[in-house]
């Protein structure tokens, strides 16, 4: 189980040690987004939040299944990108949702907002709580690859066949991972998994 504090990257270096795994130089390691984010403290827990009025108001324009459908993740939103521009996001969004345009209020609130799991979403045993998305993927992406002398990307998929590829290396082949990414290979329940390497 992973915490805040571990390295994922250390860790994911002795579990393939351990398995006896080599990376190849073509080969793609998979960060899940949700577990790096947690070893990087990414965490918002609910009994320290203080929930302001305009989050409670604003979760309300939300479905509840939205990771901002609760003044909770409404709150977290609100902190993370401050909450002028959660408004004007919201102000300039919502008339583009009338005309069937989908993902403006999420666009231009910024990735963090996006990124965000909320209670209902987050993985056990943080499911009372908010897991933030991942400080500088396209880093932690980085220093996977120089380390595992291999492609490294941080991804976020699902079990309903969408991905986002949030960093990754250079040269990484993203028509490859993306490709298996919409497998999502890392799982969605019980087999949940923060590394997936993949191998042309």
């Amino acid at each position: 189980m992973l915490g805040p504090g571990d390295d994922i990257i250390a860790v994911t270096e002795k579990a393939m040690t351990d398995a006896g795994i080599e990376p190849q130089p073509d080969d793609i390691l998979a960060i899940c987004e949700s577990p790096l984010a947690i070893t990087q403290g990414r965490i918002r827990y609910l009994d320290e939040m203080k929930v302001g009025v305009a989050a409670r108001i604003l979760c309300r324009f939300f479905h509840i299944d939205s990771s901002i459908g609760t003044c909770y993740g409404m709150q977290a939103a609100i902190d993370e990108a401050g909450l002028v521009r959660v408004l004007l996001a919201f102000v300039l969004g919502s008339p583009t949702r009338l005309v069937g345009r989908r993902g403006d209020f999420y666009r231009l609130a910024g990735r963090q907002v996006a990124w965000l799991d909320d209670p209902p979403s987050a993985l056990p045993p943080y499911t009372p709580d908010i897991v933030l998305g991942p400080h500088d993927p396209a880093a932690v992406a980085r220093r996977a690859a120089e380390t595992f002398g291999c492609h490294a990307a941080v991804v976020d998929a699902n079990d309903l066949g969408t991905y986002e590829i949030m960093g990754a290396s250079p040269g990484t082949d993203l028509d490859l991972l993306g490709g298996e990414m919409t497998k999502n290979p890392q799982g969605q329940s019980n087999e949940q998994t923060p590394i997936v390497l993949v191998r042309p």
